[in-house]
């Protein structure tokens, strides 16, 4: 019996009602509800107030001393009482918890759990118990349930659990190889499940976590490895023959010298087009570190070998600029780029497509419109795509099969840890630009309080002043009634107020494309002088003469955001600005701002904001593709993530996972873990 394919209503205990209210919840079967993990533990251990820290939750046993006193007041109640646990005499309060009352008499045994406040001698109780009297979780440690509203509590999750356990624990299937539960001396996955829902004891749970945490990272890491060898397997790829004198001759005509970080990656990009499986390349590098040359030079190599070139953008501003910086690049050699955005009219679009189906046009240029059913290409060679975790992996895969197994190179700005770029993302090959072109100079970052906002306007009328410009960015664009920070539109008044000689303009998300695109020419031609504008102009967009970047409540921000609006300055000759109006009231927002001011390298800062964040929300999980692991933690158990990697990628490079009996039990492994592509794999 396949515990995948029974329905959770089989568990006994679950009706209608509830399997829907599960359901809800992302479990629909058996082993759905097996694998739906406790997200952490209480400890009902009873322990001794001598050890225990002030704030920690804590479990104690002791009796009641006195009568309990009930307070009534605005509809609420506290109730409390005097309660002698070994030499300590503490104060237990039970908040709203009134019919507490009668059960509290003197001399009673009683335990408590809740938060221990060591200065007030005052426990505030959570969880209380009278031994002999029912059900007791008093010594054990019991698992906590992400659950959603409605009747399932996690009491009757618990239950249900131990039920699924006790009926169908004998069905659960090993899913590791024995090679591998042998070489780490792994227990059985039926008793890692049976351990991490009922643990008892710190120790044995850990254990169970550990085999569980491996075969999560084990399965994912197996697909990757297996889509890998497979695609590099495969000689259905262009195998272009890239002119290289001619992109030799492009490359030196060009009006800077390439950083030697760019060379290396341009060999391995002309490397990968000229094999004969599809390149699947990731480009990560530092803001300003020239991705985009790398990309053109990559794109002018295809149409030398007779191909076309894509490169498919997040936003319209940013396709626009491209299309703009691509068309100077490209036109002395007489290529012909085209822009394609949700923007272009219907006269455009059919005059653009039809030349792009006969070959007229060599460098298509664009956002997700790139992907709609009618656009053809005649002969599609390199498909770039730019900050590729905005695209979701099917937009990207749909740009792709536009051609015939093009190559593919995908750009970030976003820094990744290499390490964790090469596990995470398994099935590519990962090229990383850390120098900044020569002449850089490192932007000088400043953390104040809203209180000195007149110097920093100061500082702005400066820097104008002297021929320069800045940007002002605001986390919202109207006011909130929710948020007390800073919007765009007001502060645009305010600033327009404060200077009425200086040319300020506004830039949103809700303004339409042309308005965008007019406000960005008017700021880029230096017409206006300051722009006050929302993070739309977070991704890629290039004023040189921009030396100045002040964000109002910046510890809203997350770390790499910040960093890439940073990276919207520091781009000409002058000396760069960031100033970041801030007062932080949580931990999390004064490690954002002491990060920022400490370093200006982006591989630094993302790893303090995989450190802050999580990698879920670093990389935007459900738009990168990344999994969200049930168990694992992608940074806490990186280690047991790379030697996963490596047992995977040993177990792919033997021949009997391709044939021979072997290949079976992987093969339902994979689908298994609901990671078995066909496609890919048949």
């Amino acid at each position: 019996m396949d515990l995948n394919q029974v329905e959770v209503r089989e568990v006994h205990g679950v009706g209608a009602q509830k399997a829907l209210e599960l359901n809800a919840m992302g479990v629909f079967t058996v082993m759905d509800l097996l694998e739906y993990v406790p997200f952490r533990y209480e400890d009902y251990t009873v322990r001794d107030l001598a050890s225990v820290k002030d704030g920690d939750r804590v479990t104690v046993k002791g009796y009641i001393i006195g009568e309990p006193v009930l307070q009534r007041y605005s509809g609420k109640s506290r109730l409390s009482c005097k309660v002698m646990v070994d030499d300590f005499l503490l104060t237990a309060v039970w908040f709203n918890r009134h019919f507490l009352k009668d059960r509290l008499r003197p001399q009673q045994e009683i335990v408590l759990t809740g938060k221990w406040d060591a200065k007030r001698r005052q426990m505030s109780v959570s969880d209380s118990e009278f031994p002999g009297q029912g059900d007791s979780n008093t010594g054990t440690i019991q698992p906590v349930y992400s659950v959603v509203a409605g009747t399932i509590t996690q009491k009757w999750m618990r239950k249900i659990i131990g039920q699924a356990l006790t009926q169908y624990s004998a069905l659960i299937r090993e899913v590791l190889p024995a090679s591998i539960t042998d070489r780490y001396g792994f227990m059985s996955r039926s008793k890692a499940l049976a351990i991490i829902h009922t643990p008892s004891g710190v120790e044995e749970g850990k254990q169970a976590r550990g085999r569980m945490v491996y075969e999560e990272l084990f399965l994912f890491q197996l697909k990757l490895q297996a889509y890998r060898a497979v695609t590099r397997s495969r000689t259905d790829g262009l195998k272009q023959q890239v002119d290289l004198p001619a992109v030799r001759a492009f490359v030196r005509a060009l009006p800077f010298q390439l950083t030697e970080s760019q060379k290396k990656v341009v060999g391995e990009l002309l490397h990968d087009m000229q094999e004969p499986y599809a390149m699947n390349r990731l480009l990560q590098g530092d803001v300003g570190a020239g991705k985009t040359i790398v990309a053109a030079i990559g794109l002018y190599a295809t149409v030398t070998a007779g191909y076309q070139g894509a490169l498919m953008v997040p936003t319209e501003i940013l396709a626009e600029q491209h299309n703009r910086s691509l068309s100077t690049l490209f036109e002395p050699y007489g290529l012909q780029v085209a822009l394609l955005t949700g923007s272009s009219t219907d006269r455009q679009r059919r005059d653009l497509l039809a030349s792009l189906q006969m070959g007229l046009i060599h460098v298509l240029v664009g956002t997700h419109a790139l992907i709609q059913e009618d656009v053809y290409f005649r002969q599609l060679g390199l498909v770039v795509t730019d900050e590729q975790h905005r695209f979701g992996v099917n937009q990207r895969s749909i740009l792709r099969r536009k051609g015939m197994n093009p190559d593919v190179l995908t750009m970030t700005a976003t820094p990744i840890p290499r390490t964790l770029a090469i596990t995470a993302f398994g099935d590519m090959d990962v090229s990383t630009l850390r120098e900044l072109p020569k002449g850089r100079k490192p932007i000088k970052t400043y953390a104040v309080q809203h209180a000195m906002l007149e110097r920093v306007l100061g500082f702005i009328q400066r820097e104008v002043a002297a021929g320069r410009q800045a940007y002002i960015i605001c986390p919202l664009i109207e006011e909130s009634d929710k948020l007390d920070v800073q919007n765009a539109i007001d502060v645009h008044i305010q600033l327009q107020q404060h200077f009425p000689q200086m040319r300020i303009g506004l830039l949103h998300g809700r303004m339409s494309a042309q308005e965008k695109e007019a406000i960005m020419r008017a700021f880029k031609e230096g017409t206006v002088e300051a722009l006050v504008s929302t993070t739309v102009i977070e991704v890629g967009v290039d004023v040189p003469n921009a030396t100045l970047m002040v964000i109002y409540d910046a510890d809203r921000f997350g770390l790499s955001q910040l960093h890439q609006l940073r990276g919207r300055v520091g781009r000409g000759e002058h000396q760069s600005f960031c100033v970041l109006i801030a007062d932080p009231k949580t931990e999390v927002g004064k490690e954002r701002m002491k990060a920022m001011t400490e370093t200006t390298d982006g591989f630094e800062i993302a790893r303090r904001d995989l450190e802050l964040r999580g990698p879920g929300d670093f990389f935007g999980t459900k738009q990168s593709g990344l999994p969200e692991f049930r168990i694992a933690d992608m940074m806490a158990d990186f280690e047991v993530m790379e030697q996963a990697r490596d047992d995977a990628a040993e177990l792919v490079g033997d021949s009997t996972f391709w044939t021979g009996a072997s290949f079976m039990p992987l093969r339902a492994y994979l689908e298994r873990a609901h990671i078995f592509d066909s496609e890919v794999l048949d």
